[in-house]
């Protein structure tokens, strides 16, 4: 297998992973493959609620959007959508995302050069197929995307985490915050999309922006998809003057410029979870039936707030055995936490 570095693509897609923490976890490697290849055209493949994660940013020349909800829709809009990327005329795939689907596609795409971690059956589709080394298992996701490339010959770069956003997004926040009071705002993410043992609950994000706009004065902003608007007005009866429901209100983007303007952030693993590390908010994240060590927030400003359990980390959805995990922590801990790393 002779290494892609001594190929010199000239056009190289990134098949991007399908979930926003997962995305901007994958910020270093896709770095490191703009540093190997400066002189390429890089696109990257993404859904449409990832591809904000990375269409402000440097790295990478055109952003190419998976609508799998639309126009890609099932089998014959997969058909669909290769036909479009062998339109490119691609040298290269490199297949960030784990799935089987992710190298078909660019089989079907015609794309000659197709390379990622063996797994997922889709061992046969790879022309530079790696194995995933034990030791990598073991570290924060971060290196499993940057061992990926360190095995196809690349050189790694940083591992930092890295965000760009949009400048209409970054003006949009910058007015939403000259309307509060001057004071602290604090950001509170009480929602995951993997399940219900990833979040703490709602009644404590309330009773914790409560203290801390009595406290501290802060406005508190509570983010969150259309499927969290229950858990957020929860939240918001706590300090219905001072907490601000967004669930649902803001397009990713928009959550990340005003993710950047918060002075705090306390949050569930997530997608933001990541997008408050990557961006160097201070951040508080709350851990239950994950494990942090593989996905916790990867910043020097953030601490993680978890309980040594038997159980941890079961990686489950829900909790059959009293949630202890969660429940065990309270509003007070959490709220010394966040004020020891607030400036």
């Amino acid at each position: 297998m002779r290494p892609i570095i001594e190929l010199k693509p000239q056009k190289i897609l990134i098949r991007a992973t399908n979930w926003i923490g997962d995305a901007v976890m994958t910020t270093p490697a896709v770095r490191t493959i703009r540093r190997n290849f400066p002189d390429a055209h890089i696109a990257i493949l993404a859904l449409d609620w990832v591809a904000d994660v990375f269409a402000a940013g440097p790295h990478v020349d055109e952003v190419i959007l998976y609508q799998r909800k639309g126009v890609h829709q099932g089998f014959s809009g997969l058909v669909r959508l290769g036909r479009e990327l062998a339109g490119h005329h691609f040298d290269a795939a490199i297949l960030l995302q784990n799935a089987f689907e992710a190298a078909f596609l660019a089989w079907l795409a015609g794309i000659p050069v197709r390379a990622g971690y063996k797994r997922d059956a889709r061992s046969l589709l790879l022309t530079h197929g790696i194995k995933i080394r034990p030791e990598v298992r073991k570290k924060h996701q971060v290196y499993y995307y940057q061992g990926l490339l360190a095995d196809l010959g690349l050189t790694p770069g940083s591992d930092d985490l890295f965000l760009e956003i949009d400048p209409g997004a970054k003006k949009w926040a910058a007015d939403f915050k000259a309307g509060l009071e001057k004071n602290p705002v604090i950001g509170l993410n009480p929602g995951a999309a993997y399940g219900p043992a990833k979040c703490w609950p709602a009644e404590r994000y309330g009773e914790l922006g409560a203290k801390l706009n009595q406290q501290t004065g802060a406005e508190i902003l509570v983010f969150g998809t259309g499927n969290d608007k229950e858990t957020t007005a929860v939240i918001k009866k706590f300090a219905p003057e001072h907490i601000h429901d967004l669930a649902g209100k803001t397009t990713l983007s928009q959550a990340m410029a005003l993710i950047d303007i918060c002075d705090g952030f306390v949050t569930n693993d997530s997608g933001l979870m990541h997008v408050g590390a990557a961006l160097k908010t201070p951040l508080t994240a709350i851990f239950g039936s994950t494990d942090s060590v593989a996905t916790g927030p990867f910043s020097s400003r953030a601490v993680v707030i978890e309980k040594e359990l038997a159980c941890k980390p079961c990686l489950k959805k829900d909790c059959s055995s009293g949630f202890s995990c969660m429940l065990d922590i309270t509003v007070d801990e959490v709220l010394r936490k966040l004020r020891s790393i607030v400036v």
